[in-house]
């Protein structure tokens, strides 16, 4: 009996061991072929969540089956249900993007080209413009009797009671006619025809009576409005028709664009791609004007009684003082400062039709004002100002006129402010200018809309840590937030039309995106309704990076993913890993946008490596420090950090200090090279994707923001342009560009290499790809910029050939 207990046991020991032998079989082992093949072999996250128009059902586009493309799918509002939509259904569905009426009741928007009219209770469209041109920009008037709308730059209104189309302006192009012949030689001219010849005076008064038989036959005709070569942008009807707001924007006349050539063509001929400008090169302006319909007049709103739009920024006031200070006092006169150019948004109207606010930015995005706007008098009152001697931005801030609208009441304007430190939520009162904070902490707040009922705001935050993001309600003036998720990670979430249901897009950092949905109650439980992940991707057990916080050298708090070895070895080797786009979070909790790298990571890791991935200065996510950390020295502070993060590696984590690499594409490139040029003793060896190697040469949108401009911030330029270090380069450095780089111009490496070549450096090399913009598309690309990046750092920091 004892034997035969002994003999069953060690039969159980022997199917155990198989088991576990035939688990560790099953297990994927990494490589870089696996990784960067077609991201579909991972499978294919929900995307582009809607909800129906009645709340029945949720739509988004999804891709289970591995197909060339996605497809819209549909789930009942409780998670029942899901299936692929049919092409009829698809094609019935009125256009996501539109307005609704106050009650939201009715809907407009544009499909196609046309405008359509959506009845939301009985789901029915009604069509309202079937033509050739386009229509676009749909929206209700004030009294929501009609239905406004552009086509061929002009507003038009559809009547909702009798279908009549009405056109509201007429913009035209070129000079006015009566502006054209102020020339006296031809004003002479004139003047003798009519002097010397009768048949030239009768036609004349004939074509004047004419004229103002027309005006009297059609006296309800808009005013013709002259705009010379300009653009119409963001023509507004106001509350009772009276007035009309728009924006004409001029284009730069000298400006240059750089021009990139596409080697690997269809017709077998090098052609070229117009790209964009350079930093500091001429710029749009704009002008904003109000139509008085009442007075058949035109006024232009003017910034120059405004606080601060003759303010200066900093460090010119500062290159001022030290050139007067190098001046005699008989020659140093200073000029009175021009008004600064400044670009108005708006009106945003109150729901009663009584106010109207404008948000103003300078060009130069170092101030943004809220503005009440009387347009009978073009008066502008200032009711917040945020002044910024970097450069204004954040969440709810953006670049343009920001989330924005009106309290309840009618008298109050809530928005976003950096004034704090962190975005958060304001209220200002239009007649007294008081002001409210109606958020407040260390956390950032993005997304905001407020219930149907006006009674709460909804919005995301980062309050828990700021590598989550929550979905949270709290009453409309302040008050308690209610956490409504509650899973650690990122939380997308759109609201039901009857806001009874949450349909989330959720992930963690080591699971990408799945739809779930939830009913809209603090404690409820999220029922998840796709299951995307391949069985190939699930067969290996993804690490969870730890979330550190680690100490600067400046004292400040700096966040970083890490990935360790399952068996770290003594002086270990260690990579870290630098984020693109300057402005862009990665040391979070969610599912990453660089996946193919945290793959990457997790491979590595597996081959013994330590990674490090930094949300360096100039990150998303901490506050307008962190988001301005960087100005006037991009490789300052950001650089530093990875120096940092380097000194923690081999502190804490038994890196050997000699066996450090770094890579990373775009703004990961360009701090690789500032690295690997002047921090040639932390890394030993440097992969630069993709990489601004001269900040003189990127796009203005971005780089004036943070280094002003190369003729008016020299230095600043100097300081942080790779290219200026390049003889500072000991290590081992693989530069990888795409060629029709229509973003990070591939003339920067081309430059960079010749700068090298010049110095005599040889310890570089340059992999270069010819179908390849920015972003990578081909998965062979992938494959062969990562198995040059892993060959790199497997010679130089393992010392294997």
């Amino acid at each position: 009996m004892q034997l035969k207990r002994k003999a069953v046991a060690l039969m159980a020991l022997l199917l155990l061991g198989s088991a576990e032998l035939q688990a560790q079989n099953d297990k994927m082992v990494l490589s870089v072929e696996k990784i960067m093949r077609d991201p579909k072999w991972i499978g294919t996250s929900p995307s582009n969540v809607f909800w129906s128009e009645d709340g029945k059902k949720i739509y988004f586009y999804w891709n289970p089956e591995g197909n060339r493309q996605d497809s819209l799918y549909s789930v009942s509002a409780e998670g029942k249900n899901l299936q692929k939509v049919s092409a009829q259904e698809r094609r019935s569905l009125p256009g996501q993007r539109g307005e609704y009426n106050r009650a939201e009741t009715k809907k407009v928007y544009e499909k196609n080209g046309d405008i359509f009219l959506y009845d939301v209770k009985a789901g029915k469209a009604q069509q309202l413009t079937n033509t050739v041109e386009r229509e676009s920009s749909p929206a209700f008037s004030h009294d929501e009797q009609r239905v406004v709308y552009m086509k061929d730059g002009n507003l038009f209104a559809w009547a909702v009671g009798n279908g009549q189309t009405v056109q509201l302006t007429d913009f035209r192009k070129g000079r006015k006619p009566a502006e054209e012949g102020k020339d006296a030689q031809r004003e002479w001219l004139k003047e003798q025809q009519l002097a010397l010849l009768q048949i030239v005076r009768d036609r004349k008064e004939d074509k004047d009576a004419n004229e103002k038989q027309q005006k009297l036959d059609a006296p309800n005709r808009p005013k013709e409005i002259y705009i010379e070569d300009k653009l119409v942008n963001d023509v507004t009807l106001g509350p009772n028709g009276r007035f009309i707001t728009y924006q004409l924007i001029s284009r730069p006349k000298n400006s240059k664009v750089a021009v990139v050539p596409n080697y690997v063509t269809e017709s077998g001929y090098t052609e070229d791609i117009n790209t964009r400008t350079k930093v500091g090169d001429a710029q749009s302006s704009s002008e904003f004007f109000v139509y008085d319909t009442q007075r058949d007049s035109t006024y232009k709103v003017l910034m120059n009684e405004v606080e601060g739009i003759y303010d200066q920024p900093a460090y010119l006031l500062q290159q001022e003082a030290k050139a007067s200070a190098s001046t005699s006092a008989a020659d140093s006169k200073t000029k009175k400062p021009a008004p600064r150019e400044a670009v108005i948004y708006g009106p945003f109207w109150s729901n009663n039709g009584k106010h109207a606010v404008v948000v103003a930015r300078s060009q130069d995005n170092k101030d943004r004002w809220i503005l009440k706007l009387d347009p009978a008098t073009n008066k502008l009152t200032l009711l917040d100002r945020q002044r910024d001697e970097a450069w204004i931005n954040g969440p709810g801030i953006g670049y343009g006129p920001g989330e924005i609208g009106w309290m309840p009441d009618n008298e109050r304007v809530w928005f976003h402010s950096e004034e704090s430190g962190y975005s958060h939520l304001y209220a200002v009162n239009v007649n007294t200018g008081d002001k409210k904070a109606l958020t407040s902490g260390k956390y950032e707040v993005s997304d905001v809309r407020m219930s149907d009922d006006k009674k709460h705001f909804y919005f995301t935050a980062n309050k828990v840590h700021p590598g989550e993001k929550q979905f949270y309600r709290m009453p409309v003036n302040g008050g308690e937030m209610v956490q409504l998720t509650s899973f650690t990670g990122a939380h997308e979430v759109e609201l039901s039309p009857d806001e009874k249901h949450l349909a989330i897009r959720y992930s963690y950092s080591n699971k990408p995106w799945e739809l779930y949905v939830m009913d809209n109650k603090k404690g409820a439980k999220a029922k998840q309704v796709t299951h995307s992940l391949t069985d190939e991707f699930k067969s290996y057990d993804w690490r969870e990076p730890e979330v550190i916080t680690f100490k600067a050298e400046d004292g400040a708090d700096v966040n970083a993913r890490l990935y360790r070895p399952q068996n770290p070895e003594q002086n270990g080797p260690a990579v870290i890993f630098v984020h693109g786009a300057g402005y862009l979070q990665n040391a979070h909790k969610w599912w990453s946008s660089y996946f193919r790298e945290y793959m990457f990571h997790n491979f590595l890791a597996d081959q013994g490596y330590t990674v490090l991935d930094i949300d360096y200065r100039g990150s998303a996510g901490y506050g307008r420090d962190v988001r301005t950390g960087i100005y006037q020295f991009m490789g300052g502070k950001d650089l530093s950090d990875q120096v940092d993060g380097a000194k923690l590696l081999v502190d804490k984590y038994n890196v050997d200090p000699k066996r450090i690499g770094i890579y990373g594409g775009s703004y990961g490139g360009f701090i690789t090279l500032m690295a690997m040029f002047t921090e040639p003793d932390v890394f030993a060896a440097g992969a630069a994707l993709r990489s601004v190697t001269d900040w003189a040469h990127y796009n203005h949108g971005y780089t004036s923001n943070i280094l002003n401009t190369p003729y008016t911030d020299s230095t600043a330029y100097t300081k942080s342009s790779p290219i200026y270090y390049a003889e500072g380069l000991k290590g081992a450095l693989l530069i990888c560009h795409g060629m029709v780089d229509t973003n990070v111009h591939f003339q920067d490496v081309v430059r960079l290499s010749q700068r090298l070549i010049e110095l005599g450096k040889d310890n570089w090399e340059l992999a270069v790809y010819p179908v390849e913009d920015h972003g990578f598309t081909e998965p062979a690309s992938w494959t062969d910029e990562y198995k040059r990046i892993y060959k790199l750092f497997e010679e130089n920091l393992k010392g294997k050939k």
